[in-house]
């Protein structure tokens, strides 16, 4: 499946958005996922995000019933957005409710919101 198919199929939220979630008082209720790999997350990252790495979803996969709730929020994060439509995607067919996926990911969040945020 193409990249348009997930960033279409999924509810979405812009970095800006997300930036304005970040520093309210309401992110007690979300759980939020970075699905980068350690090395990228090493570079850049955003305080509060689990990294759960795409490419070691068979060694956390099975955990997920036991680790998130699937009727919490969640947001997932990646560079430019398309590992996390699939992480979206993934969640949905397990039957979490209230998945998003950050549009533009890091990359995104560090042009529109956070230039310290290192681009890579």
């Amino acid at each position: 499946m193409s990249a348009q198919f997930y960033r279409s199929s999924i509810p979405q939220i812009t970095v800006k958005e997300l930036a304005h979630r970040l520093l309210s008082d309401t992110t007690d209720n979300l759980q939020l996922l970075d699905v980068r790999e350690p090395s990228e997350v090493a570079i850049a990252h955003l305080e509060g995000f689990h990294n759960l790495p795409l490419s070691e979803f068979a060694e956390w996969s099975g955990e997920i019933p036991t680790r998130l709730d699937p009727h919490a929020e969640t947001l997932v994060l990646c560079h430019h957005g398309v590992r996390s439509a699939q992480m979206c995607q993934w969640l949905m067919s397990q039957g979490f409710t209230n998945v998003k996926n950050v549009v533009g990911g890091i990359d995104a969040y560090s042009l529109e919101v956070d230039p310290a945020i290192p681009a890579y």
